[in-house]
This record gives structure tokens, C-alpha cells and sequence, in this order.
């Protein structure tokens, strides 16, 4: 499966809501990022985690390999009074000083990198002391609720999709910067439910790996009339209550 998701970058800025308050807040008050600080968010798409980490005072740079993601939030930036550096580059091909930032953030990408070649730049970029924070924010399909119809639709669209059946935890992540030599390593998660219309719904939906990112239009717009019927006929009440997961893994360089 192809996936660009410059294909859907306005349903991406409009309708993908990113990380809620309480992760930005967690983030400062356990200390894992700091007002003040230079950071590097990778896979930044339309800047949620750089934005929000320079709205409470970071120097943020975002680095995002599709130029139409990188647009969308240069817009969403000037709107909320904030300037973040953007660099248009692949993780594994970006070139960065040597210990240059004190925190390197991944917010919902870590699956898409070489995992390992991440793993050991983020080290490399980051200070002695400086801290790597992988997140996700991740819709939980449970047994009969939207998440696992609308997962099921997108599979019966999308055969080669395979993203779907998640519990927002991602142990995998935790070798990859073992390995890398990173070390105080520390997860926390929490649950927190996601107000969604049904428009909105479809526009979250449609601005994911397994359709608009994916799918060729005539495709999407197909898939986005059977979405629009489902959620009429089954979950006719608004706004709609779509239960999530805040997943956080912390460490720290070396030095």
C-alpha cells in the first residue's frame, strides 16, 4: 500500500484534531519537555506537536516529507501566533548538528520511519541529558462500536490495509531505543474520549493511511457515501463519543 498523506492534507488539517491538552500538559509537569527548549519534531505533518510545544515556549523545528502536509501547517501556525521552523526532509536523510536539541519528538509517526535509523539519530541530534518522546493517539476499536465498523468498512475498500485492530500500545517501540543506547525508559498511557460529527468523523477518516492517503479519489468518494450512510443508520446521534488512547514513551540520551 502506497500512502501519501499530501493526498489528503486538508482533511488532515481540518479534521485530524492531533494530541489533546492534557498530553502537552503531562509532557511539562513530569518534566519530559521544557519551557525554553530547542526541539525536533519528527514526521510533523500539520505541526500538532511542534505547534503545541512552541505555544508554551519551546524553539520548535518540524521536519515532514510532504511539502502539501508542511503548508497546511505553516497556516495552522500563523493562525495561533506561533513561528516553527519547517525542513523538508525524510527522518532517515535529514542532516542536523550533532547534539543540537534538547528534545526530539514523534507524534503518531514512529511506524513509518526505519525505526532503528531513527532511533540512533534521534540520539545523535539530541544533547547529552536531552530527552526522545514517541507518541500516538490512537482511535480503539471495540467490539461493536464506530471505530470497529468504520475499521471494517475501510478494510472491505482497502484489502491492503492493515493498520486497523489496535490497542494504542506499542511495546516494539521500547527495543528500538533500548538498542540505540538510549536509557531511563518510561510509558505511560491514558484513555480520553473524542467528541467527533459526523462530518468530522468522515473527514478524520478520510484523512488516514487506509483511504485518503491511499485510495484514489473516485475510491475515496465512494468509500466516504458508504461511511456517511453507516454512521445515519447506525449511530444517528451527534456528536459521537469516540473512545482513545494516549500512548507515551520517554528516554533519555546518554552523556
Amino acid at each position: 500500500m502506497q500512502v501519501d498523506f499530501g493526498k489528503a492534507a486538508g482533511d488532515y488539517a481540518q479534521h485530524r484534531v492531533g494530541f489533546p491538552e492534557a498530553f502537552f500538559q503531562r509532557l511539562f509537569d513530569e518534566g519530559l519537555a521544557r519551557t525554553g527548549e530547542l526541539a525536533l519534531d519528527l514526521g510533523t505533518g500539520t505541526g500538532v506537536v511542534a505547534r503545541g510545544l512552541a505555544l508554551r515556549g519551546c524553539a520548535v523545528t518540524g521536519l515532514d516529507p510532504s511539502e502539501a502536509l508542511l503548508a497546511q501547517a505553516a497556516e495552522l501556525d500563523r493562525a495561533v501566533g506561533v513561528q516553527v521552523r519547517q525542513v523538508h526532509a525524510r527522518v532517515e536523510d535529514a542532516e542536523f548538528p550533532d547534539a543540537s536539541f534538547d528534545l526530539v519528538t514523534a507524534g503518531q509517526c514512529w511506524h513509518w520511519f526505519d525505526r532503528p535509523r531513527a532511533a540512533a539519530l534521534a540520539r545523535r541530534w539530541l544533547r547529552p541529558g536531552g530527552r526522545l518522546v514517541i507518541a500516538h493517539f490512537d482511535w480503539l476499536p471495540l467490539e461493536g462500536n464506530l471505530v470497529h465498523a468504520t475499521e471494517e468498512l475501510i478494510r472491505a475498500h482497502n484489502p491492503a490495509w492493515t493498520l486497523g485492530k489496535g490497542n494504542g500500545l506499542y511495546p516494539a517501540w521500547l527495543t528500538d531505543v533500548r538498542e540505540a543506547g538510549f536509557r531511563d525508559v518510561r510509558t505511560f498511557s491514558f484513555d480520553v474520549d473524542v467528541p467527533y460529527s459526523h462530518l468530522g468523523w468522515r473527514g478524520r477518516i478520510r484523512a488516514s493511511a487506509g483511504v485518503g492517503a491511499s485510495m484514489a479519489p473516485a475510491a475515496v468518494e465512494r468509500f466516504d457515501a458508504e461511511l456517511a450512510a453507516l454512521l445515519s443508520d447506525r449511530y444517528p446521534a451527534e456528536p459521537m463519543a469516540v473512545p482513545h488512547c494516549v500512548w507515551v514513551l520517554s528516554a533519555v540520551a546518554p552523556g
